[in-house]
């Protein structure tokens, strides 16, 4: 087999802040892959970058009292800290702020230029006249045109879902001033998306993409592409438009070229790879994007045409995955579900997160969930139970014999399925089908623990004249060990890096699936300690104190937008006529025509099941609510509604739209109880 040469990237995390779990499962997937492909000899090269433009980053800084480009260092020191602490090798980590990648920005952008692909023409936007600056809808606020609902972002509203102008905002305010916005008329720049629309329904159903991925944009490219808006104006932090004073590249330009510019850096600093062999429209190598589902069209539309016309080679592939929940909730800073890398680092070992998200990763760009009692259990199942377990089972009396493995195969029949899973794996591994891997895996620990027990080696030796089949016995066990290591030791690099130093040198795809007799082990010591309950909850609460830290401090304007005013006060008598009853979610489903119904069928322990339609849609799933507990106003009288008889009510709490959270009772309650 010939040698593939191959350059991957991950999506470039925003210097805005620090890392979390959305960002640790690309890399993680991105990470097992290129160790995957290196293992198997292929020349794969890794490279990504701080994605270091746009108006956030600037005004991050100017409230820190810094400069955007101290803000960008301290936060890619805090990045590569988070990745190195979970084993991501990377070959090159860069920044979008680097003289490279305004090299090829500029060099992108004349030769889209030049090929007529860039227009202009004048447009008006919304202007902060206190800080001189054009607004972006998500830095307008005011109050929603279609349910009056306050504070509401300048594109949608969060409490009804309504889409909008921010020209149709009442009240409009700035949200970095407070000033109101002024109509204000600007020059800006755009691609023609639209002339590339024959291209891109080509190339999207080249292969290049997954077939669900290909399915949504067929939808975009059949409604009719719009030209893209690549400027924005000063104040920005970014790069000047060549030619264009004050104009500057909207970040999302500069991003994708990012990849080639980290590329570039690493090229020029080690001196045995060419820049023109992996980007060229000639290139014979491999080009791979791994990204989430929300940046699809960045990658997918805008990206292979900048290229096209700029006379660059495109992805190979464009591999993409789906947003992490955790407990089966949206990641949420309210919620206690939007856990940062640091904080998981300061309590669990990084291999426990990396086989667990291996354990769920599909080539299909399905939502992973992280469920931490799962997490706890699959851990100390697998990994310990499981793996760890057959080299703690016979280390010992290997040890015990001289510390040398025997010479022969005790049972050649269970060997050889270690040995024929091979192509399986490595097939699999190729594919990103991580879920089936991990399973196959697993399947051979089952196999060779069984093999062990039914062998006992622990009590032959307890026998006299045993201690050969002791050793033939734990010798297979070693073994088999050894290969299940190799095929896991792109999801558990630190795991095997112990394990190599246990079994006394390093595990190759190529070597390390022949039968190794008479060889020496070093002594053994605990490989990985099994997961904790307390650590678990040492890790949420860390993380909860490190997203309150890192809030800005309330102020009276925003705490009176955020919250409702107490309404009158009751007497206990009046309060003490509410039946609130624990209620289980038995089914929950969409209402047809509703904008913010779903309705549920619920159990309160009655013997029969009750119907109740609840305006959270905009902040739940129904796939997530079912089997969940919930409060229920039990004795509230039956609603006719449009939709049908509402028999009660669910008690929920927050501000509105996403930010809106169902009661749940602690664990424990049962349906029917009353809630005291």
């Amino acid at each position: 087999m010939s040698t593939r040469n191959i350059l991957v990237t991950s999506a470039l995390p925003y210097a805005n802040g620090p890392l979390h779990l959305g960002h640790l499962v690309e890399a993680i997937q991105t990470d097992i892959w290129v160790r995957f492909q290196k293992m198997r000899g292929n020349q794969c090269i890794y490279v990504c970058a701080d994605d270091a433009h746009g108006t956030a980053i600037m005004l991050k800084a100017e409230q820190l009292g810094i400069t955007p480009e101290q803000q960008i260092a301290n936060v890619q020191a805090e990045h590569l800290a988070d990745y190195q602490g979970f084993n991501i090798g990377f070959d090159n980590f860069h920044s979008t702020h680097s003289e490279e990648n305004q090299h090829y920005s500029n060099l992108i952008y004349e030769r889209l230029k030049a090929n007529g692909h860039i227009a202009s023409r004048n447009i008006t936007q919304a202007f902060d006249p206190e800080k001189n600056l054009f607004l972006a809808d998500r830095y307008i606020k005011g109050t929603c045109p279609r349910c009056k609902a306050e504070d509401q972002y300048g594109d949608n509203c969060e409490k009804c879902g309504a889409t909008y102008s921010p020209t149709e905002l009442i009240n409009p305010k700035s949200a970095i001033s407070g000033a109101t916005p002024i109509a204000k008329e600007s020059e800006h720049f755009f691609f023609k998306l639209p002339e590339f629309e024959a291209f891109l329904k080509e190339w999207t159903r080249a292969g290049h993409l997954q077939d669900e991925v290909a399915n949504k944009l067929a939808e975009w490219l059949d409604s009719g592409l719009q030209e893209w808006d690549i400027s924005r104006d000063a104040p920005y932090f970014g790069f000047e438009i060549p030619g264009e004073p004050n104009k500057f590249f909207y970040v999302w330009l500069d991003a994708p070229v990012g990849y080639m510019a980290s590329f570039k850096n690493l090229c020029d600093r080690r001196g045995d790879l060419n820049f023109d062999d992996f980007w060229s429209k000639e290139s014979s190598a491999e080009l791979y994007h791994f990204i989430g589902k929300d940046i699809v069209n960045f990658h997918a539309l805008f990206w292979p045409s900048m290229l096209t016309s700029a006379g660059y080679r495109t992805p190979t592939a464009v591999c993409v995955h789906g947003f992490v929940t955790v407990n089966g909730q949206k990641m949420s800073k309210s919620r206690g579900t939007f856990i940062n890398a640091s904080s998981y680092l300061q309590h669990l070992d990084a291999d426990y997160l990396r086989y667990y998200f291996a354990s769920k990763l599909t080539n299909r760009v399905d939502d992973i969930d992280l469920n931490f009692a799962d997490f706890l259990q699959k851990v100390n199942s697998d990994l310990v139970g499981k793996l760890v377990n057959l080299a703690s089972r016979t280390a010992k009396f290997v040890q015990k014999a001289g510390g040398v493995l025997a010479t022969e195969i005790d049972n050649p029949e269970l060997w050889q399925p270690f040995v024929d899973a091979a192509d399986s794996i490595a097939q699999g591994y190729e594919q990103r089908e991580y879920a089936k891997v991990m399973r196959e895996i697993m399947a051979l620990a089952d196999a060779a623990n069984e093999y062990l027990t039914a062998k006992a080696p622990w009590s032959l030796a307890k026998e006299p004249g045993k201690e050969r089949e002791v050793l033939a016995i734990c010798t297979q066990g070693i073994n088999m060990f050894r290969v299940l290591m190799t095929y896991l030791k792109p999801v558990v690099p630190a795991l095997t890096e112990r394990a190599e130093a246990f079994l006394g040198h390093e595990l190759s795809w190529a070597d390390e699936l022949t039968f190794k007799g008479g060889v020496s082990l070093n002594e053994f010591k605990p490989l990985l300690t099994r997961v904790e309950q307390k650590q678990i909850d040492a890790l949420l609460e860390t993380n909860q104190a490190a997203v309150a830290a890192a809030q800005p401090a309330a102020t009276a304007e925003t705490s009176a937008a955020e919250m409702e005013p107490i309404a009158e006060t009751i007497n206990f008598d009046d309060f003490a006529k509410v039946d609130l009853r624990i209620a289980l979610i038995v089914k929950a489903e969409h209402v047809k025509g509703a904008d913010k119904l779903l309705q549920l069928t619920l159990d309160a322990g009655e013997g029969k099941t009750r119907t109740v339609f609840s305006g959270i849609k905009s902040a739940y799933q129904p796939e997530e609510l079912e089997g969940k507990l919930t409060v229920l106003v039990a004795n509230l009288a039956p609603r006719k509604m449009k939709f049908g008889l509402s028999e009660g009510m669910v008690l929920a709490a927050g501000p509105g739209g996403s930010e809106l959270y169902l009661l749940e009772p602690h664990t424990g309650a049962q349906p029917g109880q009353r809630v005291m």
